[in-house]
């Protein structure tokens, strides 16, 4: 049996061949059998031999809005930290990421902290509102303010849905009047940016309207939102406001977290849908002491509390203007390229979808990208799986990053049948950075 091993600080990474297992071996002599199967060398060259025709070394690089490029530092944190959660040292961490998940949020609203993906909150944001016989008013323009839809339907629970067409914003406008004709309703649920289409819908005054009805509450999925665009939960009236960790947080899947409002809680005390781990109630009483009601993730709670800390060292501002500068260099980069953008009217911030060219799968775009790069971007979700693509820039993105994703796009194009001139594309990314030019941008850690 063959064995490569590479050191990497306290730890002694063993590859063994023919198990195909990777086997990590810390210096306290603990082993750990990973479930990741390696390539065998005969078929790693072979992997590499189809990946490109040029020699050399390929970087796999996200493009993606989730998971993001994650900050080392949190990264490097969250590995040497081992941690039991029912400890005052553990305790002090959590405290202390609360409050930076309030600067975050830009909230003084109480918030929780779940062990799951955003669906797990968004779930939560169902069961922990209504009752049975409660009604909820769902705007959606993608798939997941179809989610919202979907989850409603799980708990029996009826939702007026107020649809736009993909590529476009919910409409607010149909919003007020189904909330003025078709109430009553407990709770209102949209999207701050529809992640699947690239849209940005206006919920500041989807916000305004809903104040008027003191007994219905506004639920924002902001998963991709925050960190990408203004967002005041307390002065707007967000009476819960959702993220998760793999996006402008900078650290991997896993972490889910919320904001209520006292509007929100108080309407939890009423609610009545069945729930037990996504307990609102219970986690906000559990994080005032700096703990949860059941196991964390600690270690990327660890990794959170690095990547907030970061976050408020570059400033909430900042990390929001370095988001809307990579968009308008990625739109204006690909309009030179002579594409078109699938979200015209209202595009967001964290992620920009383009059309492919007439006739052409975005997959072969998207896998040209990869196995020529490295570099990955998203394909279409549903229905517009083939027709676009899309290139993310939230959280740990810098200007360079984005020359680089360019650049290969450019070449992708080419290569796969689609006329372009090289470096026209660069050129008009590289015109808005020089606009932009006073905007700080994300610093290295």
């Amino acid at each position: 049996m063959s064995r490569l091993c590479h050191r990497f600080g306290q730890f002694d990474f063993i590859y063994s061949h023919p198990l195909n297992l990777g086997r990590i071996s810390n210096r306290f002599g603990l082993t750990k059998i990973c479930d990741l199967p390696l390539a065998p060398p005969d078929q790693a060259k072979s992997n590499a031999s189809q990946r490109n025709t040029m020699p050399g070394i390929i970087k796999e690089r996200l493009f993606t809005p989730g998971p993001t490029p994650v900050l080392m530092e949190a990264q490097v944190r969250a590995m040497a930290r081992n941690l039991h959660h029912r400890t005052e040292e553990f305790r002090q961490i959590m405290k202390a990421t609360v409050e930076h998940l309030r600067y975050y949020f830009n909230t003084q609203h109480d918030m929780v902290v779940f062990a799951s993906s955003g669906t797990g909150a968004m779930e939560g944001a169902i069961t922990n509102l209504l009752s049975p016989q409660d009604r909820a008013l769902v705007g959606t323009a993608g798939k997941f303010g179809e989610r919202w839809l979907a989850l409603a339907q799980a708990y029996g629970v009826e939702a007026v849905k107020v649809e736009s067409p993909y590529g476009q914003p919910v409409n607010i406008a149909e919003m007020k009047r189904q909330l003025e004709t078709n109430g009553p309703f407990r709770a209102v649920y949209i999207q701050a940016t529809e992640t699947s289409t690239g849209v940005m819908n206006d919920v500041k005054t989807l916000a305004a309207i809903v104040k008027s009805y003191p007994e219905t509450c506004l639920v924002v999925d902001a998963i991709t939102g925050l960190g990408t665009s203004e967002l005041n939960p307390d002065e707007w009236g967000l009476d819960i406001v959702i993220g998760g960790s793999q996006k402008a947080t900078m650290i991997p899947p896993g972490l889910a977290f919320a904001s209520l409002s006292p509007k929100a809680i108080q309407a939890m005390e009423k609610a009545r849908l069945p729930r037990y781990y996504f307990d609102y109630l219970k986690e906000r009483k559990n994080l005032a002491k700096g703990e949860t009601a059941y196991t964390p993730a600690t270690s990327l709670v660890v990794g959170l509390h690095t990547a907030l800390e970061y976050i408020r060292q570059l400033g909430r501002e900042n990390l929001i203007a370095n988001a809307a500068m990579l968009a308008a260099a990625t739109r204006a980069a690909v309009q030179a390229l002579g594409l078109k953008l699938f979200a015209e009217s209202s595009p967001a911030n964290a992620v920009t979808a383009v059309r492919a060219p007439q006739g052409m799968d975005s997959g072969v775009i998207i896998k040209d990208m990869r196995t020529r790069f490295g570099t990955v971007v998203s394909n279409g979700q549903g229905t517009m799986k083939g027709q676009i693509f899309r290139l993310a820039h939230l959280g740990y993105y810098d200007v360079c990053d984005l020359f680089a994703a360019v650049a290969a796009l450019e070449i992708s194009l080419q290569k796969v049948g689609f006329a372009v001139e090289l470096g026209s594309g660069v050129r008009a990314a590289q015109e808005v950075y020089l606009k932009h030019e006073g905007v700080p941008r994300a610093a290295h850690s």
